[in-house]
């Protein structure tokens, strides 16, 4: 083989690497959607069925945030009433992670790996904050988070295809409502 040709060969995998790299910058949760609107797609399975998997995508991601940033109030705070809430969250947010990825197996759904863009930028945020301040930033992420989960599970406790996706909607839905309601009044208490 000339020289000639084999240049080109050589630096294929110069190529290659390149482009792997771009990966790791990828939006896990629009990657997980992704994958999954593809699957769903190849398999001409219904719209419905469709925003089944986006509610699990969701609701995983949420899990992940919830739980991140409640171990992050149990050392940024110096609120007990914030630490004493961040601590049930994790615990309550890892049993619900538990169940959707058990759920997303038996239903050939890919979750994300890792927070969204928005998601890890509200993380980030809290990380640079301490006491007063993070609270009052921790306490606004539960609330929006709270809010966005509870109308997700409502629609998706009347709307869902999947039996099963169904009933877990209608099973969170309870405790995203306390959380929600734990978080509001929280907040109420740090403004006093």
């Amino acid at each position: 083989m000339s020289v000639s040709r084999l240049f080109p060969l050589l630096l294929l995998p110069l190529g290659l690497s390149s482009c792997s790299s771009g990966e790791s910058n990828k939006d896990p949760v629009a990657e997980a959607k992704f994958k999954n609107e593809k699957r769903i797609g190849d398999e001409a399975i219904t719209e419905k069925q469709e925003q089944d998997a986006e509610y699990v995508v969701n609701t995983a991601s949420h899990n992940m945030f919830v739980r991140d940033a409640s171990q992050l109030a149990q050392t940024k705070s110096t609120a007990p009433a914030v630490k004493a809430l961040a601590q049930s969250l994790v615990a309550q947010h890892a049993a619900n992670q538990q169940t959707i990825q058990t759920l997303a197996a038996q239903k050939n759904i890919v979750l994300p790996t890792g927070l969204g863009g928005d998601q890890a930028q509200t993380l980030g945020q809290l990380a640079a904050l301490n006491g007063a301040a993070f609270d009052q930033k921790y306490t606004d992420a539960l609330i929006d988070l709270h809010k966005k989960a509870v109308d997700e599970a409502e629609d998706m406790r009347d709307e869902a295809y999947d039996g099963d996706i169904r009933q877990l909607a209608t099973q969170q839905l309870p405790l995203l409502k306390q959380h929600l309601e734990a978080a509001e009044e929280l907040q109420d208490q740090l403004k006093k």
